[in-house]
C-alpha cells in the first residue's frame, strides 16, 4: 500500500464567521495535519449572540469570551496550529435585532473587513484558502458576508495599491480558493430525514433549493469517516451550542455518521485542477 503523500511545504487557512463554523472542514484539516500541512483558522466574530445551552456555562455578557475559548479547545482537538479572531460582533440570524448593532459583522465597512482578511492572509501565507459558499450553506448573514469578503481578500492579497505593505504586510497570493459547502442534493436529503423523524427543519425561512451548491459545482468530496469520532469530540468542545433539543442533536447515530463522513469543496479561483484530478486532495496538481 502506497503511503499518503506528505505536504510539508503546504499550508491552508480557513476563514469563517463563528466558533463552530470550522466543523465543516475539521476532518479535512485533520487529514492534512497528519500529512504535514500547516493549518490556520480565522474567525470573524466570537459568536456573541449564539445559543446558551446551559445557563451555568455562560451569560449573554460572557458568551463571546466563552465561545472564543471553546473554539480554541475545539481547534486543539483537531490539531489546528493557529486561531485568529478578526474582532467583529456576531450579527445573529437574518431579521434578528443584533443585525442592527453597529458592531455587527454584516455592518462592517467592506474595505476594512477585506483588509483585515488580507492582513491575515499575508501574515499566514496559505497555499489554500477555504471559506463558506455564497449561500452560507443555510443563509446566515454572517456566513454570506464572510464568503463575499474572503473571496475579495483572496484576489486582493497581492494588491499593494489597495492594501499597502506598511499597513497590511508584504503581498502574497494564495494558490487556490475553495468554498466549503454541502451539495444541494445532500441538503435536500438531510431535510427529508428531519421531516421523516418529525424533527424541525434547520432551513426555516430560506429556500433550500438555493442553499449549498449545485452538485455539479462540487469538485472535491473528501471522505473523513475514520475521523468522525474525532470530529464529534471537537464539536463537543462547543458546549454552549450543544442544545439537546435541536434537530442535529436528535438525529440517529447512523444518519449523523453518514452526514459527517464527507466534507465537500468547490474550487472557485486560482490554479486550475489538472486532468483526472484526485477529488480527495485539495492540493492536487500543486506538488
Amino acid at each position: 500500500m502506497t503511503a499518503p503523500t506528505r505536504f510539508p511545504e503546504m499550508s491552508i487557512l480557513g476563514v469563517y464567521a463563528h466558533p463552530d463554523d470550522e466543523q465543516g472542514i475539521s476532518g479535512t484539516m485533520r487529514i492534512l495535519i497528519e500529512r504535514g500541512v500547516r493549518t490556520g483558522l480565522v474567525c470573524a466574530t466570537r459568536g456573541e449572540v449564539g445559543e446558551i445551552s446551559d445557563p451555568t456555562l455562560a451569560t449573554p455578557e460572557s458568551l463571546g469570551d466563552v465561545r472564543e475559548d471553546e473554539l480554541r479547545r475545539a481547534a486543539a482537538v483537531i490539531g489546528i496550529h493557529e486561531v485568529h479572531f478578526l474582532g467583529y460582533r456576531d450579527s445573529g440570524m437574518a431579521g434578528s435585532p443584533p443585525n442592527d448593532d453597529p458592531r455587527a459583522f454584516i455592518r462592517a465597512d467592506p474595505v476594512e473587513a477585506v483588509g483585515r482578511i488580507v492582513r491575515a492572509i499575508r501574515r499566514f501565507q496559505p497555499t489554500l484558502v477555504l471559506t463558506f459558499d455564497p449561500s452560507g450553506v443555510y443563509g446566515h448573514p454572517d456566513h454570506i458576508a464572510v464568503n463575499r469578503w474572503t473571496t475579495e481578500a483572496f484576489h486582493a492579497a497581492a494588491d499593494t495599491d489597495k492594501y499597502p505593505v506598511a499597513e497590511f504586510g508584504h503581498p502574497f497570493q494564495p494558490r487556490r480558493l475553495y468554498y466549503s459547502s454541502v451539495s444541494r442534493s445532500l441538503l435536500i436529503a438531510f431535510d427529508q430525514i428531519l421531516r421523516q423523524q418529525n424533527l424541525p427543519s434547520i432551513f426555516t425561512g430560506v429556500d433550500i433549493n438555493q442553499m449549498g451548491l449545485p452538485d455539479e459545482m462540487i469538485t472535491h468530496r473528501v471522505m473523513v469517516a475514520p475521523y468522525v469520532a474525532l470530529k464529534r469530540k471537537s464539536l463537543e468542545e462547543h458546549r454552549t451550542q450543544m442544545n439537546p433539543n435541536t434537530a442535529l442533536a436528535m438525529i440517529s447515530e447512523e444518519d449523523w455518521n453518514r452526514i459527517r463522513s464527507v466534507e465537500m469543496f468547490a474550487l472557485v479561483a486560482g490554479d486550475p485542477l489538472p486532468p483526472n484530478a484526485d477529488d480527495q486532495d485539495l492540493f492536487t496538481g500543486l506538488h
